[in-house]
């Protein structure tokens, strides 16, 4: 009970959306964070808080299906009941953001940026006060802090995907990137300047090499190794990284790396579809997965299920309400598939009563099987190792490499192998798309690539399509904490 006491209040401070905002709190609150974090016991709980709050933040249905629904790969299913039914219309949480008018003053991701932010300062406090602990092995504060860091990078990153532009949007990287903090605010108040995007990426990849350097065999945490950063998963992370850096030569080595020395193995052909289909548990292939949250009883109140909607108990079903309307695969993704990949069949079709023209008319909607029951968030897992392999192999000018990946990936699936290495990019992008959908990539796939979007079935935008470059490819810093931060600049045309 002592402990839980300290841990409700350092959420409270740990959830403070501004310098000052902490330093007004009352002077007994102060202790209680250190109390906290003096010893083992009160360091790893706090570790253990900080990866829920990394699973809610990016299994929110903000971030969840951000850059699948603005790159194209979903569309939104109708109302089912009541006198809206047969109705479809842009959900709430992304109003503005769907259709690339989000506002500063209100921004769909107000929430998602105060909350990366709230994670990389428990991050730093972590880190800050595990190299005292008196009661931890050297091993075991080394495992701690490469935890930590690999979060404040990951978090940090994902910031960079949402608010700043692509690597090569300007020579050598100098466009706004993001803030990046290394320090608590229990530091002291600080009004940081937005880094370079070349800033940002290199103190991404400073925090992960220094992790994978710190990183033992087991972590600290009780629980399923594929829920918390390992070695492994650090460098997937690293291998991403550098692939949006276009640093081709370190994507290829160290996604290599985990392929050859994870000890990891892609699922077969025969298990690809019953692998997804599994309740509770990951694929086998997983790196690393947010594992959903549950109470006493096993049971969950949300996970990615609310997003996609897909139900095996007591038989397979969706439901879908009002309040709680689905994502589901667009055309434009569900007819890249060959009739007999087996990637066609993680898909269940149900016919939903769609309001045309005035009339209620069935229509078909195509549920992905990725996310059911109680899935986690897929961070990381194999076969993108694998792609990030062929992609940069294919820039670096060795196209048969590619070729031979996205082969593996296709064999796998049961479609058709390349026979040719012509246009061998387009081909790792399209294998992207397929294979990693609903995973979080499209959107920052085509940017990265500098390329913009074009959005055909189910579009209810009124913007549709986009050139590259634009502006609206990211979103604008809140007011809020523009207001706060008078050296913080605003994204162009925000």
């Amino acid at each position: 009970m002592k402990y839980l006491k300290y841990i409700t209040i350092a959420i409270l401070i740990l959830s403070a959306q501004s310098c000052s905002d902490f330093l007004e709190q009352e002077p007994g609150t102060q202790t209680s964070i250190d109390e906290l974090l003096q010893n083992k016991q009160g360091v790893l709980m706090a570790l253990k808080g900080l990866y829920t709050n990394i699973e809610s933040n990016v299994r929110g249905e903000r971030f969840g299906v951000y850059a699948d629904l603005q790159g194209g790969n979903l569309k939104v299913t109708p109302y089912e009941t009541t006198a809206n039914k047969g109705e479809i219309t842009i959900p709430t949480a992304l109003k503005n953001t769907y259709s690339f008018e989000d506002q500063a003053d209100v921004s769909d991701f107000k929430t998602f940026y105060d909350g990366s932010y709230s994670i990389i300062n428990q991050a730093n406090l972590i880190l800050e006060y595990t190299p005292k602990l008196t009661d931890a092995t050297e091993t075991e504060k080394n495992q701690i802090i490469a935890e930590a860091l690999t979060i404040r990078a990951y978090a940090h990153f994902l910031l960079s995907l949402i608010y700043s532009q692509n690597y090569g949007y300007t020579l050598n990287a100098t466009h706004l990137g993001i803030v990046y903090n290394t320090q608590s605010i229990k530091s002291g108040i600080k009004y940081p300047e937005r880094e370079t995007v070349a800033n940002t990426y290199s103190f991404i990849i400073n925090d992960l090499k220094t992790a994978i350097n710190n990183y033992t065999t087991t972590s600290g945490l009780e629980g399923p190794a594929y829920s918390y950063f390992s070695s492994n998963s650090a460098k997937a992370l690293l291998a991403r990284v550098y692939l949006y850096k276009r640093d081709w030569q370190n994507a290829y080595d160290t996604a290599n790396d985990v392929i050859i020395n994870s000890g990891m193995s892609l699922m077969s052909s025969a298990n690809l579809v019953s692998e997804w289909e599994k309740p509770d548990l990951p694929v086998s292939e997983i790196l690393l997965e947010f594992s959903t949250p549950k109470d006493n009883s096993g049971t969950t109140s949300s996970s990615m299920a609310s997003i996609f909607g897909y139900s095996t108990s007591p038989a397979p079903s969706f439901t879908i309400s009002d309040t709680g309307r689905k994502y589901v695969a667009s055309n434009d993704l569900f007819n890249l598939y060959e009739t007999n990949d087996l990637r066609k069949k993680l898909f269940l079709n149900l016919q939903l009563s769609t309001l045309i023209a005035g009339n209620q008319v069935l229509q078909p909607y195509n549920f992905t099987k990725k996310y059911h029951d109680n899935p986690g968030y897929v961070a990381f897992r194999l076969s993108e190792m694998y792609l990030i392999r062929a992609e940069a192999a294919a820039q670096n000018n060795k196209p048969d490499l590619a070729m031979a990946d996205i082969n593996i990936i296709r064999s796998r699936a049961n479609a058709t192998l390349l026979t040719s290495s012509a246009n061998i990019l387009e081909n790792v992008l399209l294998e992207r798309r397929k294979e990693l959908c609903f995973e979080g990539h499209l959107l920052f796939d085509l940017l990265r690539n500098q390329r913009g979007i074009t959005r055909n079935d189910g579009c209810i935008s009124n913007i549709c399509s986009l050139n590259y470059p634009s502006p609206k490819f990211i979103l604008p810093i809140p007011t809020y904490n523009i207001n706060l931060n008078s050296n913080l600049k605003q994204n162009e045309s925000y």
